[in-house]
Formats: C-alpha cells, structure tokens, sequence
C-alpha cells in the first residue's frame, strides 16, 4: 500500500470514529428520552392499582359542618345531588332551616328516598339539621355526631368547612380573635374529626376533609391571624392521613381561593388595601365551581384538592412531605418544582411592591396631614 493510501485510509477512519463521537451526545439523548417516556407510561399503568378505591356517594351519609351558608352548603348539595344524607352542623337554626330546604332542592330522582330502606332507624328525612357550635365542647360535639349517626347511620365521609376570616394588620387585631381564630378553624375541625373517627376505623373505610384556603398556603398581608390558624390544619391532615391511610380511611385538604360567599363579603368589609389589591390578582371563585372540584378530589380519596392554574402552582410548590394518591402525582411534583419556584419568585416581588408602594402612599399622606 503507498503512502498517500495508507494517509487516505486513516483519514477516512478519522473521520468515521469522529462522526459517531459527534452523534454520541444525539444518541444518549434518544437513550435518555426513550427512557424518559418507558417510566412516564409505567407510572400511569400502575398508578391507578395503588390509588384508592373512589366512595360512592349514593346512600352514603355526609356530615357538614359550617353548612348553613357558602363553601359548606354548596359542598352538601353536590353531595346531595349523587344521593348522599345530609348532616348539616351549624350554629344559627334560621339558616340551617333554610340550607337545609335549598339542599333538598337539589334532589334530581328518588334514590335519596328510596335507599332510606337500608339505613337502619332511618326516619323519612334525608337531611338533618343540628345546631351547635363545633369550636367550643368537644363533648357537645360527640353528643350530636352520635345523634345523626343514630339517625342516618355511620358516617362515610365528614367535611370541616366550619370557619371564619378576619384580616387586619398584625398590630391592629385585637388578641382574642388570634385564639378565637384558632378555636373555630383548627379546633372546630379537630372536635367533629375526633368525634367520626373511631366508627370510621371500625368499618375500615370513609373520608376526612379539612377546607383550608390559599391562605393556608402562603401568608400574605394581613392575614398574620386568619394564615396560621389554616395552616395548622395541613399539619393535622397530614399526620392524620399517615394513622388513617391503613384502614382505608384518606385525608383530603381543599385549599380553595378567595370564593364569593357571606364570609368573604363580611372579610371585605375591613380588608387593608394592601390585602385587597393582592387578592385581585387571582380573582374569585363561585361556591359551586369549589363544591364541585372538592367533593370530587375527596371521593378519589385525594390528598390536596386545589383550584385553577394558581392553585395548582401552588399546591406543587408547597407539597413538602405531603402524601401523594398517585405516582404520577409525586412525578408531576418533581417536574414541575424548579418552573414553578421561578415563577412564585416574580409574585412574591410583585407582592412586596404593592405593600411597598402602599406604605410610601400612607407616609406621604400622613406627612401632607401634619402639613395641613
């Protein structure tokens, strides 16, 4: 072989070993994507064979505290609507009166009547009222949870919606309503749980929810009373949900955002603007759009139940070491965390600068004043 053919022939080899050095990084990318997409198809085929065993509402008994007005008497016509007794637990009887006919307004046949044949000392009703306040006695509580399972039978799923808002700045709320606070949204909620859970694990089976808010979530301006008496419960739903989950028994929390309802007109009413202006960012949601999303997630047997693109931005954010009702959920998480972080970071700034510009408004006035 001559010289200039030999040089040929390690040329053309240099730029063949060279040429798959070049496609190697394409390849491992093929490898890697192929990879990518065997595990994502793996997990939605085995994801549903670990996520629970949806509750079926028809005939099921539903408990509802907080259900004489908003969020809560929307959460039991949904219920009521797929057949489920009603429970209704509230403080004012003049509004659980007139719940109650609202609830029974919604019934679309008769299996709300006709399945009464198969609850034991079932009287002709199918929605009961209870008035008592669920933040005060826990005996009190036991009491009338004991009287409207004697009634409609064991209770398959409780909703604590019983709650109240106030906003302020933290150095303008009175220091009782930090503990009344407390008492009606964590402890109103503890109480009824407590009070359904023993016949709960003695049957193997029900749903717990706990209605929280985006507040729970994240503390904002103004809400230094209302925030932690929200986030609390995450903290009791997540411990709950790790003694539950082996009788069958899940934990759902709903964080639903600012919601046209009685309590949200009544918070508005002192809102600081800075809070106001905030809120407005994410606008407001109708009560049956929530009762909707939240008797759904809770009957999955879902751990977080959140609402629109914020919600769900949110609830992937703050995930934690929260339980996940599926692999695709926890996958879902991981993915999304880093894009997510990002974009909260321009929120939070923009946040800051409202409370910023406010304060610089409120100087300069207070400063004109003196003037004056």
């Amino acid at each position: 072989m001559s010289s200039e053919e030999a040089l040929s022939s390690t040329l053309s080899h240099w730029i063949s070993f060279n040429s798959w050095l070049l496609l190697l990084p394409f390849i491992m990318l093929l490898v890697v994507a192929a990879f990518i997409v065997a595990f994502v198809l793996l997990l939605y085929m085995i994801s549903p064979l670990i996520s629970p065993k949806p509750l079926k509402l028809n005939g099921a008994h539903v408990v509802v505290t907080g259900g004489s007005s908003g969020i809560g008497k929307f959460i039991a016509m949904e219920c009521y609507k797929h057949g489920a007794f009603i429970t209704l637990v509230a403080r004012d009887e003049h509004k659980l009166v007139q719940a109650k006919k609202e609830v029974e307004k919604c019934a679309i046949n008769d299996k709300q009547v006709s399945s009464t044949i198969f609850r034991p000392r079932t009287p002709l009703w199918v929605v009961l009222c209870i008035s008592v306040d669920v933040s005060k006695d826990y005996s009190q509580v036991a009491s009338v949870i004991k009287q409207a399972q004697e009634k409609l039978g064991p209770v398959d799923m409780l909703v604590n919606c019983a709650g109240m808002s106030i906003s302020g700045r933290f150095e303008e709320v009175e220091v009782d309503r930090f503990k009344r606070l407390m008492e009606v949204n964590y402890l109103g909620s503890v109480y009824p749980t407590r009070a359904v859970i023993t016949t709960m694990k003695e049957r193997r089976m029900g749903r717990i929810m706990f209605v929280s808010s985006q507040a729970g979530q994240i503390g904002l301006f103004g809400y230094t009373a209302y925030s932690p008496s929200k986030f609390a419960l995450r903290g009791l739903a997540e411990a709950l949900q790790m003694e539950m989950k082996p009788y069958n028994i899940y934990v759902t929390v709903a964080y639903p955002p600012d919601t046209d309802t009685p309590g949200f007109a009544e918070e508005n009413k002192t809102k600081p603007l800075e809070t106001r202006l905030i809120s407005e960012t994410s606008g407001v949601c109708q009560p049956e759009q929530v009762a909707k999303i939240v008797v759904k997630d809770a009957v999955q047997g879902n751990f977080t139940s959140s609402f629109g693109p914020d919600g769900y931005m949110l609830s992937a954010l703050t995930c934690g070491m929260s339980p996940v009702t599926s692999i695709t959920e926890g996958l879902q998480q991981i993915v999304t965390m880093g894009l997510f972080r990002t974009i909260a970071l321009f929120y939070l700034g923009s946040f800051d600068s409202i409370v910023r510009r406010c304060m610089i408004q409120r100087e300069q006035s207070k400063a004109a004043d003196k003037r004056d």
